[in-house]
């Protein structure tokens, strides 16, 4: 008898359709699939969700601000002062940054993804899903350096939220999601995890009030979240929702 797809199995599938499972944890979710009919279709259904924001996006260039924050943030010296040695070494040959980008990859694309749909989904004629059917948010802090992309899925009420990078989260504490609609209170959506993607159902009540004037905010809570149904930790990141 085939075991029925819990939420933990239908996490891994978000998972690795979002492309951030190691290579052994893609390997047995593969093998669980084939062996169970329940988790291939999970597996089938999330893949099918996630297709359409990558295949109807065309390429872009990132702009020059999006290396100088990468050359920054990996500590790499500008191009000046490389200039200067007697042995240069390029960006290219920096293995900091090449293992960075090994590790992150999947990641970073989601991110970026997410940051630039808006923009980047072109019409290509008719397509079995409709652009409509999605909404995003880059959850950033202040000064712009995201922390979660979100990804709502309208036909089957359903989030998935993924860290853009590991936001640091004093121990004893926990990240709680928030929705904000436009002229009315924050409304709690859940703990979410600081280093693996979270997938949540959302009720037509709360997928009603996601439109393009609503909010998504992080904020720092006590363990299992706010006591109070409000915010009562600093906000460390936000992000506006966006039809995809």
């Amino acid at each position: 008898m085939n075991t029925p797809a819990n939420q933990d199995d239908d996490l891994r599938c978000a998972e690795y359709a979002l492309g951030v499972l190691s290579a052994a944890e893609r390997r047995a979710l593969e093998q669980a699939a084939n062996a169970n009919p329940l988790i291939q279709e999970s597996l089938r259904q999330w893949q099918a969700r996630i297709a359409p924001l990558v295949e109807d996006a065309a390429p872009v260039e990132p702009p020059p601000r999006v290396w100088q924050r990468i050359q920054h943030d990996l500590g790499i010296t500008a191009p000046a002062a490389r200039a200067e040695r007697t042995a240069p070494a390029t960006w290219w040959n920096n293995l900091r940054l090449w293992r960075w980008v090994g590790l992150g990859a999947s990641v970073a694309a989601l991110a970026l993804l997410a940051v630039n749909v808006t923009t980047l989904m072109q019409p290509r004629g008719p397509s079995a899903v409709s652009a409509s059917d999605y909404m995003v948010a880059t959850l950033a802090r202040e000064d712009g350096v995201a922390h979660w992309t979100a990804t709502v899925d309208t036909r089957h009420s359903s989030m998935v939220v993924v860290p853009a990078d590991k936001p640091v989260i004093a121990a004893g504490r926990a990240a709680e999601l928030w929705l904000i609609p436009h002229n009315a209170k924050p409304i709690a959506l859940g703990v979410i995890a600081t280093d693996q993607p979270a997938s949540m159902t959302l009720s037509p009540k709360i997928l009603a009030q996601m439109d393009s004037n609503a909010v998504l905010a992080v904020s720092v809570e006590p363990p299992g979240g706010s006591p109070t149904g409000q915010p009562t930790g600093p906000v460390v990141a936000t992000g506006a929702i966006r039809p995809a």
